[in-house]
């Protein structure tokens, strides 16, 4: 097994972004669920991620790559007055992709990504490197049937690549913890 190197000014590599992936498949196929993406500024990482191993079909149910706010009105359902309120790159658009993603498949756990990458697209208030994150768990057993949801925004350093490559390892490594803490005694699929 090869480190990842998170060298100063670079963050992590494509390596850890995919170790993320695996880790996050493994763990939603051994209690048999599956994800769906619904990505803006990573522009499909996290389902690259979730992909880049064999066998992923078990874990990986489908993405959204949702880069203009009509395309995350059109496939996602994003609220048209969330988008004017809130921009694109905020809590609750995060929160409604995650909510469409998971409402549009048949996955039950959604990562959703949008944000500012760079090196241009910055606003009053939100930087290059403003990255929101939304994450849904519709899972049998939790919340009355009622989805989780989790929303988070982080200011990432570093260049395009650099932010896209965080903030993919951020939404994956963020799922496989709230994975846990919602299915901490859920039993193995048989």
């Amino acid at each position: 097994m090869s480190a990842h190197r998170d060298a100063p000014g670079q963050g992590p590599d494509e390596d850890a972004v995919i170790a993320a992936g695996l880790a996050l498949g493994l763990r939603l196929q051994a209690v048999g669920l599956m994800a769906v993406t619904a990505e803006s500024c990573t522009g499909g990482l996290v389902a690259r991620a979730l992909t880049e191993t064999a066998g992923s079909s078990a874990w990986f149910e489908r993405g959204f790559v949702t880069y203009s706010n009509e395309a995350k009105i059109d496939s996602l359902g994003v609220a048209d007055a969330t988008l004017r309120a809130h921009g694109a790159v905020s809590e609750p658009v995060a929160r409604e992709m995650a909510l469409g993603a998971l409402a549009r498949s048949r996955a039950a756990l959604a990562l959703a990504v949008t944000g500012i990458a760079g090196p241009s697209g910055a606003v009053p208030g939100k930087p290059v490197g403003t990255v929101c994150f939304g994450w849904a768990l519709h899972a049998p057993g939790l919340a009355d049937g009622v989805p989780l949801v989790f929303a988070a925004t982080l200011r990432l350093p570093g260049d395009r690549a650099e932010v896209r490559r965080r903030a993919a390892l951020h939404a994956l490594s963020e799922a496989l913890g709230r994975l846990d803490a919602e299915l901490a005694d859920r039993p193995p699929a048989g």
